[in-house]
């Protein structure tokens, strides 16, 4: 399986991992207020800084890791996007957070940073390239549209922003999920080996990020899905500034695709279930419209907890970019990831598990609509839909961020025929 360029769940992941090999050694590092900026002259520029692509890390556990960061661009299998960035003459910044599950807003402040510095150290007079992967398309979309709203930031000289599969209209955590992460979370967040792992899911599933980002949120097990207040903030934040940068092209891609064909995941389907020594018949469902209960949890030797929804669109199975964990034990996805945490605290999964599900649906990476609507989130997308200028949906469903030839060689034109 390609490396995604973010790894959404992480350090936290519960699952051995293999240590992604070494990145070239920057020619330049920037220290930023809250992150880290890695430069990558071109070779036809001679080390100095020409044309600057930056490029915006995003929504994770813990710090940006650039060996991580690299292969997801570079090393996976496909398309080399740096490479040919660098073959265009354009100057490659990967711009990493301390803490990528930090507040969109916070991170921003990073962004602003790295734009500054690039502007301080640019050669010439050149337009700049600010985008980012998952989140990191929200973060510098915001931090752009800032800085033409604040007289007191510097002119942000960006010629083009650019996002990578990114919620523009929110993204989807399955609201089992979040159930169940935050009720093994309850009953055995002090125990030791897993309990660690379990807060720091938990933790995450409530970071800033998280509840900015999800579109629907629970603050605990038994929580009333909906947009979390920080969401509301969030938004209100990004329409204060205009909800975009005015000044420069936007272009955008999905790992799903515009056909309105779904990934296969349906509707009302046990994803996963389990039974054994500390879960007794735990299941949890993939979502439907209408009532539903979507998670049956229990304890051995306590009662049962169901979790409820409402109104909620059959958005597991949305065209979209998909849930992925790179490993050498294979991708855990999303429902995965609660059949991994189940079968580590003892007990026997039934065959069969839907292990992912629709994280970034294509109208919410696009900007095409509300992903609340099941009509929406189900339509063929044209151009007349989208607040984009130009944007690309991939021919496939394939996992989020992944970095293709057909999204990646789309954009490098774009930026070219933009200059």
């Amino acid at each position: 399986m390609a490396n995604t360029v973010v790894d959404v769940w992480g350090q936290v992941t519960p699952e051995t991992r293999s240590a992604y090999p070494s990145a070239p050694e920057p020619h330049d590092e920037w220290a930023l207020d809250g992150g880290t900026a890695w430069v990558y002259y071109s070779p036809l520029n001679r080390r100095q800084l020409v044309r600057p692509v930056i490029l915006s890390d995003g929504f994770s556990g813990g710090s940006s890791n650039l060996d991580q960061l690299w292969n997801g661009l570079e090393e996976n299998g496909d398309f080399r996007f740096i490479s040919e960035l660098h073959a265009t003459g354009r100057d490659v910044i990967i711009l990493g957070y301390n803490d990528r599950a930090a507040s969109i807003t916070d991170n921003a402040d990073t962004v602003v940073d790295c734009v500054r510095r690039a502007l301080n150290e640019r050669v010439g007079r050149s337009k700049l390239v600010v985008g980012g992967f998952s989140m990191g398309g929200l973060v510098t979309r915001y931090a752009l549209a800032r800085m033409e709203n604040d007289p007191a930031l510097p002119d942000h000289e960006t010629s083009l922003h650019l996002s990578y599969d990114t919620p523009h209209q929110g993204a989807w955590l399955p609201v089992s999920l979040q159930a169940f992460t935050h009720y093994a979370t309850d009953k055995w967040g002090d125990a030791p080996g897993l309990g660690p792992v379990l807060r720091q899911l938990s933790a995450l599933l409530n970071s800033p990020a998280a509840k900015q980002m999800a579109r629907w949120h629970i603050q605990k097990a038994d929580g009333s899905p909906g947009q979390a207040p920080e969401r509301v903030a969030f938004l209100q934040a990004l329409e204060e500034v205009g909800g975009w940068p005015r000044s420069v092209r936007k272009i955008g891609v999905a790992n799903g695709v515009d056909t309105g064909d779904g990934n296969g995941v349906k509707p009302g389907a046990t994803a996963v279930r389990c039974d054994g020594e500390t879960l007794k018949d735990t299941w949890l469902k993939t979502q439907a419209q209408g009532e539903q209960e979507v998670a049956r949890l229990q304890k051995a030797g306590e009662e049962a907890l169901l979790v409820r929804t409402s109104g909620l669109p059959e958005i597991d199975g949305a065209p979209g970019g998909l849930f992925t964990v790179p490993s050498p034990a294979g991708d855990t996805g999303s429902f995965g990831l609660a059949g991994l945490l189940m079968a580590l605290l003892g007990n026997e999964l039934d065959p069969d598990v839907i292990t992912t599900s629709c994280f970034v649906p294509s109208v919410s990476a696009v900007a095409a609509g509300d992903i609340a609507d099941q009509n929406v989130l189900y339509q063929a997308i044209t151009p007349d839909h989208s607040e984009l200028d130009a944007f690309l949906c991939a021919s496939r469903n394939e996992g989020h961020t992944t970095m293709t030839e057909e999204l990646g060689a789309w954009i490098v034109n774009e930026i070219v025929s933009g200059s």
